[in-house]
């Protein structure tokens, strides 16, 4: 009876994958339980194959580089020795039957909330609940630590990498702690940071965080498919594993450190429509276009929706996703999918609030209106501004910006500016015609002549950007 309890649990977890991915994970486990080969499955009936910690720690040493730290490794091992087995004391043994191993990979890839809570819930820590905040902390930190590394192993951050974007240590532990802040006790309070540490969560409460932060599911498939490279070019890929990380252009070859760290990028693309999150592009560096209001401009205008980003000269670095191409006009413009986020020192996105439209504003070379380009709040009064007089710009919020509910995200109201980046998101519009692209001054020919007039030469003659076709760089 119980062999058959046993079975049919194993046979259902089994049926959850297709053939081609059955015969994987089966491959997968022969290599750790180190039975492939004829004489190994003679030698298997004799002695039921099983993985040891050993086995996996040997696995990720065989690599010159690990394919997932250390920490992440035993981890895996506690979920996986988590599994109880009918009618087996499986908590007394080191080894991992297959079976374990199957309703593992099953519960954790295919399964629900409910399912895959009890694995995590011994990931967290060996004895289980109740956990204390600082434990389930230092889970989703080598969780984000080991997608990072994982990604960047196998080569898989599509034209991102460890060199070209800022350390991602510090982005590891903003991201950590903005996951964290979705943690509520039963009672429906969050507790805030220096609590949240202390505090003691059971299984029902972070049952309800695995639910509602879809990210840590994310990154457990990504870590168990990249870290194990079993499952990872399958078809049975969801959108949020695909665009897990957006194709990144324009950045190959340029010299230039990205102000965005590799957990940053992931999570600030999550928030984007859905439709924008396979590619990112560069379209404006202060560091390679330098700084200068027409630049900017000139660089921004018309090319579909962007993401800005600023750092300021305390090292604040926050910014705004524009739904819609930029224009120059007197107008607010865009629409409510538009946000405003911070990256450092904490890392958070707010959404719109309903309560006006003033989503997104790009003004140049008016008498009468403000000159420059904000989001959010009112003219004067902006959650986001950099004044059009480049390198100044304030981040208004007494207590919270009106059209975000963002707070200050600067480290003064009032900044100055150190380093600008505007990236266009998703594929660009067909009116932003690659062919001999416009200078905002080849449009407003009355800016040219006040330029000339003030004895000002056009720095944008001569430092065209050559016409870039859209070229891979993975």
């Amino acid at each position: 009876k119980m062999g058959n309890a046993e079975s049919n649990a194993y046979q259902n977890h089994l049926s959850r994958f297709l053939p081609e991915e059955q015969s994987d994970i089966d491959g997968l486990f022969d290599t750790l339980s180190g039975s492939s080969g004829s004489a190994g499955a003679k030698h298997a009936k004799a002695t039921k194959k099983t993985v040891t910690l050993a086995a996996l720690q040997a696995r990720q040493a065989a690599h010159t580089r690990e394919p997932l730290p250390e920490p992440m490794t035993v981890r895996l091992y506690n979920g996986m020795k988590s599994i109880d087995l009918p009618g087996k004391s499986s908590g007394l043994t080191e080894h991992i039957a297959k079976e374990q191993f199957v309703i593992f990979m099953s519960n954790l890839l295919k399964g629900n909330a409910d399912e895959k809570i009890s694995i995590i819930m011994r990931m967290i820590a060996k004895t289980g609940g109740p956990l204390k905040g600082k434990q389930i902390q230092e889970f989703t930190e080598d969780l984000i630590m080991s997608v990072v590394h994982v990604l960047s192993y196998r080569k898989e951050l599509k034209g991102w990498s460890l060199e070209n974007t800022r350390d991602f240590s510090s982005g590891v532990k903003a991201l950590a702690s903005e996951l964290l802040s979705e943690l509520k006790l039963p009672d429906g309070t969050k507790p805030v940071s220096s609590q949240l540490l202390e505090t003691k969560f059971d299984q029902s409460v972070i049952e309800d965080w695995v639910y509602r932060v879809p990210q840590i599911s994310v990154f457990l498939s990504v870590v168990i498919r990249q870290g194990l490279h079993v499952l990872h070019s399958l078809p049975d890929q969801t959108n949020d594993i695909l665009n897990l990380v957006p194709h990144c252009k324009g950045i190959k070859g340029r010299g230039v450190v990205s102000l965005f760290d590799i957990p940053a990028i992931i999570y600030i693309n999550s928030h984007l429509p859905a439709e924008l999150q396979h590619k990112w592009q560069l379209l404006f560096s202060s560091r390679l276009h330098g700084e200068s209001f027409s630049q900017l401009c000139a660089h921004i205008v018309n090319k579909g929706p962007c993401i800005v980003i600023i750092r300021d000269l305390d090292g604040f670095l926050f910014g705004g996703f524009a739904s819609h191409s930029w224009e120059v006009k007197p107008q607010f413009q865009g629409d409510n999918r538009c946000f405003l986020f911070s990256v450092f020192p904490t890392l958070a996105v707010y959404t719109y609030t309903g309560y006006n439209d003033h989503y997104m504003y790009l003004n140049h070379g008016q008498q009468t209106m403000p000159n420059g380009l904000g989001m959010g709040g009112q003219h004067g009064y902006f959650g986001l501004w950099i004044d059009s007089d480049y390198g100044k710009g304030h981040s208004k919020a007494k207590p919270r910006c009106t059209t975000y509910n963002s707070p200050q995200l600067s480290a003064k109201e009032d900044f100055t500016l150190d380093a600008m980046e505007v990236w266009a998101v998703g594929d660009a519009p067909e009116n932003a015609g690659r062919k001999g692209k416009k200078s905002i001054l080849d449009v407003d020919p009355q800016a040219q002549a006040l330029l000339e007039m003030a004895g000002k030469s056009r720095q944008s003659e001569g430092l065209r950007e050559p016409i870039e076709e859209d070229e891979d760089d993975d």
